[in-house]
């Protein structure tokens, strides 16, 4: 198939982009910045030199990325809870659903897939299998709430947009040093002691671009499936993780209403400072973990017969990047050798 990526120079983007290319779809690039393209790929095994420049929040910059197109995978998104890019997270994450989705099923594009976001459906009382929307009100979880609207409003129409929703994204090789990548490298440091009280889905980047090469098959309507992951509490989290660094992380767990409000200071303090300076806690993380909120991954599993990678494994790629990358250094994780 002739597949418009978009996103695509980012952590899951760049992840699915290699997987498409391996499978011997054609992939055509919508960036902003064309050089970041080698940047990404090269480090996956990927070339893709169909590349268009432009921005997904301009509508004749999609329109003219779609001409010719079969399907596309919209991946692009503000994924951080960064306090001081709440305006940039809400503005793109909607805008850009709201035109890529609209202008590919205007084409007839088949299937139009939708990289969402467990934030979506993270809610009190537990999700379920028809994955009810979740009742958050921070920034980023708002905005991929309301751009689960726009492609829910699209489904209803019964045009063939699938949604997609990876948790907590683990694995090697993310080219912008996203939020649960330098949260791992804090936890192996040592200096990130205390999580909240619950549990939250995590999955491996390889595992959510496994499912999107899954959903590239026109005709088959609208579907949603979460990708297939783990619910990891911080005991669970910090366990593997000791077992794979080959150190002792110890830490401890308190329940959400105690981490919200001073993280919600913190947020403030945060907005004010410079972009390199930053603690990797936000009040929206302690939100998501405190509601436990347990996905129905069973369709992505028994559909689309995708297990998830062991967490362990998940886990050693990232650290082992992260020390290979040089953002860690090799003592903090020495049963890596």
């Amino acid at each position: 198939m002739r597949v418009l990526v978009t996103g695509g120079t980012g952590f899951v983007g760049g992840h699915t982009v290699a997987a498409l290319v391996g499978a011997g779809h054609h992939v055509r690039l919508l960036v902003r910045r064309p050089q970041q393209v080698p940047v990404t790929l090269d480090p996956l095994g990927a070339e893709v030199t169909d590349v268009v420049v432009g921005d997904v929040l301009d509508d004749a910059s999609v329109a003219a990325a779609l001409e010719g197109m079969d399907a596309v995978v919209h991946a692009a998104a503000v994924y951080t809870s960064d306090p001081r890019r709440r305006e940039d997270v809400a503005r793109t994450n909607v805008g850009a659903t709201r035109i890529v989705l609209g202008r590919a099923v205007a084409r007839g594009l088949d299937p139009v897939v939708h990289v969402s976001s467990t934030a979506a459906l993270v809610r009190r009382g537990g999700s379920g299998p028809d994955l009810p929307l979740g009742d958050m009100t921070t920034t980023y979880a708002r905005s991929k709430v309301e751009s689960e609207v726009v492609a829910r409003d699209l489904q209803g129409k019964g045009h063939p947009v699938v949604c997609v929703y990876p948790g907590g994204v683990l694995g090697p090789h993310d080219p912008y040093h996203g939020d649960q990548g330098e949260l791992i490298r804090w936890l192996l440091r040592g200096v990130f002691p205390v999580w909240p009280r619950g549990g939250l889905h995590y999955v491996d980047v390889r595992d959510v671009a496994a499912v999107v090469l899954a959903l590239l098959e026109p005709g088959r309507g609208p579907r949603r499936y979460v990708v297939p992951g783990h619910h990891l509490t911080g005991t669970q989290l910090y366990g593997t993780l000791s077992r794979v660094a080959g150190r002792r992380l110890p830490h401890v767990e308190l329940p959400g209403r105690l981490l919200a409000p001073p993280l919600r200071a913190l947020d403030e303090v945060v907005a004010r400072l410079p972009a390199r300076l930053r603690y990797p806690a936000e009040s929206e993380g302690v939100e998501m973990i405190a509601r436990d909120t347990r996905m129905d991954d069973r369709p992505g599993r028994v559909e689309l017969g995708i297990e998830p990678l062991p967490l362990e494994d998940s886990l050693r790629d990232t650290a082992r990047w992260l020390v290979g990358s040089g953002r860690l250094r090799p003592a903090r994780a020495p049963a890596l050798g």
